[in-house]
């Protein structure tokens, strides 16, 4: 896989622009207060309106979706460092 350069990226992505963040964990804690409160630490602005918590099926796991105003690339890319080190986090798109 080809990895972008920075000006690359920044073609790619016109900033700002709405983002929407996606994550996936186990339904059995506060999956979703855990992942506002690591994005919010990078997207202050974020509302309560652009979180949504959608169950599996079976109702052990949990994505949360959380759109932001992205602001650049460097800002994704702390979001996304803080989410991976997140032990509760088992997957981000």
């Amino acid at each position: 896989m080809t990895e972008l350069t920075d000006n690359q990226h920044n073609e790619l992505m016109d900033y700002p622009c709405k983002f929407t963040i996606k994550t996936m964990g186990y339904a059995n804690i506060e999956f979703d207060v855990i992942v506002v409160d690591i994005i919010r630490r990078h997207a202050p602005d974020i509302s309560d309106h652009s979180v949504k918590s959608t169950f599996s099926k079976t109702k052990k796991y949990v994505s949360v979706s959380i759109t932001i105003t992205a602001q650049n690339k460097q800002q994704m890319d702390a979001i996304y460092q803080d989410l991976t080190d997140c032990e509760h986090v088992l997957m981000s798109l």
